[in-house]
């Protein structure tokens, strides 16, 4: 399992995280996060709206019918999503909501806790209070966000006393859109446009982790790219490395984001064991510069 710098502390943890959105479906909750750790993935992401806090309270009962160890795990969650209404970072609503999510996973401590997506009506100084709160009392241990840009992360940090170590962001072979104006900065077509703040580079110079989710879909949930007839090249070439290689597309593709220098992690979240098991063994193959960019182009990119 590849290792990755996590936080100023450079704590090393999976670049592997099984995210756990959907354990309230898996047909054996042991039998997942079992087959995670005996892989490396010690790396476990929630969040309070995943299953209306159902996928927590499933995890801590699943856990406890293992032998594992708190302390040999990275627990992380995130709040800030009240849905179909709105988005709260108001101190009370930060405070309140980890005080729950301790509650339903059973524990004294997050490992990391982040802002769910950014909210427009963000008062800094007020999540900065709720950090405090929360890491003085030794429930949170390390910060960050999700779905934010630089300039949004920059203007919380101005406030926030601690650093922000991580950011959730959707990327993979089909969701491009951060690396593809980097490559076609100065152009003027399409690909130039800059959808993203340039957060890839951002996160590079501020030493953030970048989390990828959703990385085996295309378009906004409309579907996986992975024996998909929509991208017939792209899966030749899957297909092509993926044999040279002994692995499958699934794995090929995670290899595929994790031979990115910019640290990130690949959020995973399969409840199948099998897949879990073949995604996990990927992470130890490192592609070639010219594999990497053959599976670049055959996604459909092109480089000017």
């Amino acid at each position: 399992m590849k290792q990755i710098k996590f936080g100023p502390d450079q704590k090393t943890v999976s670049g592997i995280v099984l995210g756990c959105m959907r354990i309230d479906n898996a047909k054996d909750p042991v039998e997942v996060i079992t087959t995670a750790v005996e892989n490396g993935i010690t790396f476990f992401d929630h969040a309070d709206i995943y299953g209306a806090g159902k996928c927590e309270e499933i995890f801590a009962a699943a856990l406890k019918k293992t032998d594992y160890k708190r302390e040999g795990l990275h627990i992380q969650s995130k709040c800030g999503i009240v849905p179909g209404k709105m988005y709260d970072f108001s101190k009370a609503h930060i405070i309140e909501s980890v005080e729950k999510i301790l509650k339903r996973l059973d524990t004294d401590y997050l490992d990391s806790f982040l802002l769910h997506r950014p909210d427009t009506l963000m008062e800094p100084e007020e999540v900065a209070e709720a950090f405090d709160t929360l890491y003085t009392a030794g429930k949170v241990r390390q910060f960050g966000v999700s779905n934010f840009s630089g300039p949004q992360i920059d203007l919380l940090q101005k406030y926030v006393n601690q650093p922000l170590i991580a950011n959730q962001l959707q990327f993979g072979i089909m969701h491009t859109g951060m690396i593809d104006n980097g490559i076609h900065v100065n152009m003027t077509d399409p690909r130039s446009i800059d959808h993203d703040n340039g957060i890839l580079e951002y996160s590079r110079l501020h030493d953030m982790t970048i989390q990828a989710w959703s990385p085996y879909q295309y378009g906004w949930f409309e579907g996986s790219f992975i024996d998909n007839d929509k991208f017939p090249a792209l899966n030749q070439k899957l297909a092509e490395l993926a044999e040279k290689y002994g692995m499958t597309k699934t794995g090929l593709s995670s290899a595929w984001i994790l031979r990115h220098p910019a640290n990130m992690q690949v959020i995973i979240g399969t409840m199948t064991p099998s897949r879990i098991t073949e995604i996990a063994q990927a992470a130890e193959v490192s592609l070639t510069r010219e594999e990497w960019y053959s599976v670049y182009l055959a996604a459909g990119n092109d480089l000017p």
